[in-house]
């Protein structure tokens, strides 16, 4: 468990009364401006739904909904633009260390080989590298951690549930009919 850095923080948390009153932390603005960009992106996007005909048109809802959070997100923005940064902190070591950006690397590269590669061989190996970096154990833990975790998963919603999952690089039907074939008796 990692704790906290007690001489820049005083481990309240930002977000309860008596966080960081009148101060932006780093990142934050950018983070708002994003947010001001895509929800009127998002705005727009429901707008050529069906424009602002009627009440009942079918973009009204959405509508709504992005001009409440493009709203939102332009009062939050300038309000922390007038806010000044809180001096001892960093953005790589408060707000966005290097294990948070490897995690999100891992999680875009397991997105993207899950169809291509499969579901058994992408999981194996994020999960591998998940746990042995945020585990900080020895090998043996980490596959048994690992690759039980993702049999039992595996099982429960392959088997149990029948759900489909990406075979890719796998022969996966292969295998479980091979295990049907086994226990049923079949040549």
């Amino acid at each position: 468990m990692s704790r906290i850095e007690t001489e820049h923080h005083d481990g309240r948390s930002d977000a309860a009364p008596g966080g960081y009153a009148n101060q932006r932390r780093p990142g934050e603005l950018i983070f708002g401006a994003v947010l001001v960009i895509a929800s009127l992106v998002l705005l727009w996007e429901a707008y050529g739904i069906s424009g602002f005909d009627q009440l009942s048109a079918p973009g009204s809802v959405p509508m709504a909904t992005t001009g409440v959070m493009a709203i939102s997100a332009i009062v939050i923005f300038f309000r922390d633009l007038r806010r000044s940064r809180v001096a001892n902190e960093t953005l790589s070591r408060d707000i966005l260390p290097g294990k948070v950006i490897v995690v999100a690397l891992l999680l875009t590269g397991f997105g993207i080989a899950l169809k291509p590669v499969g579901f058994l061989p992408t999981s194996a190996v994020f999960l591998i590298a998940i746990v042995r970096m945020l585990g900080r154990r020895g090998w043996v833990w980490t596959l048994s951690v690992s690759l039980g975790t993702l049999l039992l998963v595996w099982f429960v919603f392959r088997i149990v549930f029948t759900v489909l999952i990406p075979a890719g690089i796998v022969p996966e039907a292969e295998i479980i009919q091979a295990f049907r074939n086994l226990f049923e008796g079949a040549p």
